[in-house]
């Protein structure tokens, strides 16, 4: 079974850029959070749909590993895919630079589910895991 990547193309926009025109690391965040976005909305859990389950999301856990530069008017792609969610959502990132054609980063980021009354949740509500198997299948590891 292959995995279920979704994956967002932008272009470096000259606010993100230090003095050397290179992309600032804190702005590899900003572009995993819009692939993030994009992969929960193709599982339907999108914020409101999550609110609507009685469920909400906080960040848990953060890693990225640059491998290469981006820099101003580059154009890259971020894929990204669900690497486990029964007790946490754990979605890897990939960064390519389609300009230079190399990687520019790897990265993880862990979600965590809360219940209706804000506290956490030691493992992914049901309803939440099965609307991501319905339109993943079940995940690979990796």
């Amino acid at each position: 079974m292959t995995r279920h990547v979704v994956s967002v193309e932008l272009e470096v926009p000259f606010h993100d850029v230090d003095s050397l025109n290179i992309v600032w690391h804190g702005h590899y965040y900003k572009y995993l959070e819009i692939a993030r976005t994009a992969l929960m909305r193709s599982v339907e859990l999108d914020n409101d749909q999550i609110r609507a389950l009685g469920c909400g999301l906080v960040m848990g856990e953060t890693q990225c590993k640059h491998t290469g530069v981006l820099r101003y008017g580059d154009k890259l792609r971020v894929d990204a895919w669900f690497k486990d969610v029964t007790q946490r959502l754990c979605i890897a990132y990939e960064v390519r630079n389609l300009t230079s054609g190399k990687r520019a980063a790897r990265a993880r980021t862990v979600l965590v589910t809360l219940n209706g009354r804000g506290e956490l949740n030691l493992e992914t509500p049901a309803e939440v895991v099965a609307r991501i198997t319905e339109k993943t299948g079940p995940l690979t590891v990796g």
